[in-house]
């Protein structure tokens, strides 16, 4: 880990996103700082949702980021933030990261973690550029489940329909489960070697390895969201800039992240 990210303990706070956004627009922030918290009161998901987490159960972090690059020149940075959180967990869990692929983990566009096609966690960002001669600021947040996913989807009601899924039934025992602060240190280690690499290179170089843990390539799915019509067609992994592929009979498009769903076609 570098030696400049100052680390944040804290007990309980609404949302660590919040907290470093508010920093970020008062022009506070000087390094990169990783912000943890027990227990989120008032933790978020995308497009305003509520993120809901056990405290024994989950880890709930953000981490602010600064990047060089202009906020048009971040595309596909939810999706290089996937691939750090799986570097991370095969560290902390001193497994190889074909070992977690086996295992059912794959990464679901643009932004969630999955454990055989049920949550195991997701990925927020937010932040921006106060000016143009301001250096970047993303602030990255990240949950995901560690114990008891039955319970964490009992807790959502049958609404939802998620299914939930947790790192311990990711791994062979439960001998295999790291510490949460461990945990959490590699995890940051991880974002900000990821982070670093992306801001010098840009996502390109990871469109291969990122189609590698896609779990819908090649399936039938369906867009939605954003107030507009569903789109339909077979995902065929993504773009240079990290816009999801879909075949639609002869001619290809590409879908570009924002408030959209993204199902398999029932």
């Amino acid at each position: 880990m570098t030696a400049n990210c100052i680390l944040e303990r804290v007990a309980q706070t609404k949302s660590t996103n919040d907290d470093l956004l508010e920093r970020w627009r008062a022009g506070e922030l000087i390094d990169p700082i990783a912000r943890i918290a027990h227990k989120q009161t008032a933790g978020k998901g995308r497009a305003g949702r509520t993120w809901v987490a056990k405290p024994e159960d989950s880890i709930c972090f953000s981490l602010a980021f600064p990047f060089k690059r202009k906020p048009t020149e971040l595309t596909g940075l939810s999706l290089l933030v996937g691939l750090a959180v799986i570097s991370g967990i095969a560290q902390a869990c001193d497994l190889t990261e074909a070992a977690l692929y086996q295992a059912g983990l794959r990464l679901k566009w643009p932004n969630d973690l999955l454990m055989n096609n049920a949550k195991l966690g997701g990925i927020l960002i937010e932040g921006g550029q106060a000016k143009a001669s301001d250096l970047t600021w993303m602030i990255i947040g990240i949950g995901m489940n560690l114990h008891n996913a039955q319970e964490i989807e009992n807790s959502l009601g049958n609404k939802s329909g998620l299914k939930v899924s947790a790192l311990d039934q990711l791994l062979p025992s439960q001998s295999y489960l790291p510490d949460v602060e461990y945990l959490w240190l590699k995890l940051i280690a991880s974002l900000e070697h990821h982070l670093s690499e992306f801001d010098q290179h840009g996502f390109g170089m990871c469109q291969e390895q990122w189609k590698k843990w896609d779990a819908y390539l090649g399936q039938a799915v369906c867009i939605s969201g954003a107030g507009k019509e569903p789109i339909y067609g077979i995902a065929q992994g993504i773009d240079q800039a990290g816009a999801l592929l879909l075949q639609q009979d002869n001619r290809m498009i590409a879908i570009h992240a924002g408030d959209v769903s993204l199902r398999v076609q029932t």
